[in-house]
């Protein structure tokens, strides 16, 4: 019987090495999965290379994962924001190595990985500082800037609902880099708020498959540093 449910944060989070390569959803506080990346600080996993959309808010989340010493590289698009000093700081002294990433050439190089695209040529950044050291082409009066797919060992994803197979809906914008990173690591793990019984989710609203899901941990709702879920008054 397929059954992808972990016991705990713990138990899905056993195999992640030291010098992975973790892809971790989220934009900006929304869809952050804030559980698996404190039990990833607890596994102690180092010398990590990290991708999300940008470098962590305060000294919580992902920050905090850069805190602890654990990240050796990441790969973000918006790496500098006004609560950004843990990465700030870990760059600035050179503790911390950043390869910046226009946020459409990210979800790109990471949709690309999936679908099993060997590397592909967009505009972005064409001209730029970014565009240094890389293969350039003209192609019918454009020019375009050589790119290649972003692979992850793990994805770390926060869901809406899941079933025991791995099937999975999102909450609004807490989709975000989910469903790509998904699809663009070997082994994929999601939080949910509620697991459903097989069947319970419309095929036509499932975002992502399980065939892409390792994992599904069960978590509690929380308040967010944006709103979320907020408690009564």
């Amino acid at each position: 019987m397929i059954n992808k449910l972990a016991n705990s944060v713990a138990q899905a989070l056993a195999g992640v090495k030291d010098g992975a390569t973790v892809l971790i959803g989220g934009f900006g506080t929304a869809g952050i999965p804030g559980e698996l990346i404190d039990g990833l600080i607890a596994q102690g996993a180092r010398d990590l290379t990290v991708v999300n959309n940008n470098a962590g808010n305060a000294d919580q989340g992902l920050a905090a994962l850069l805190k602890a010493g654990q990240v050796r590289k990441i790969i973000c698009s918006f790496p500098r924001q006004v609560d950004s000093y843990v990465f700030d700081e870990l760059y600035r002294s050179g503790k911390l190595e950043l390869e910046l990433v226009p946020q459409g050439n990210l979800a790109e190089r990471l949709r690309a990985a999936g679908a099993g695209i060997g590397a592909f040529f967009c505009p972005t950044a064409y001209g730029t500082e970014l565009a240094a050291g890389k293969e350039t082409r003209e192609i019918n009066g454009k020019h375009y800037v050589l790119e290649y797919p972003i692979h992850g060992d793990v994805a770390l994803i926060k869901a809406e609902k899941g079933d025991r197979w791995g099937n999975l809906t999102y909450r609004m914008s807490a989709r975000n880099f989910g469903p790509v990173m998904a699809t663009a690591a070997k082994t994929t793990i999601a939080t949910v708020h509620e697991v459903v019984e097989l069947g319970a989710l419309d095929p036509e609203a499932i975002v992502t498959p399980g065939i892409y899901v390792t994992h599904v941990v069960k978590i509690d709702r929380t308040a967010t540093q944006a709103g979320g879920f907020k408690k009564s008054a």
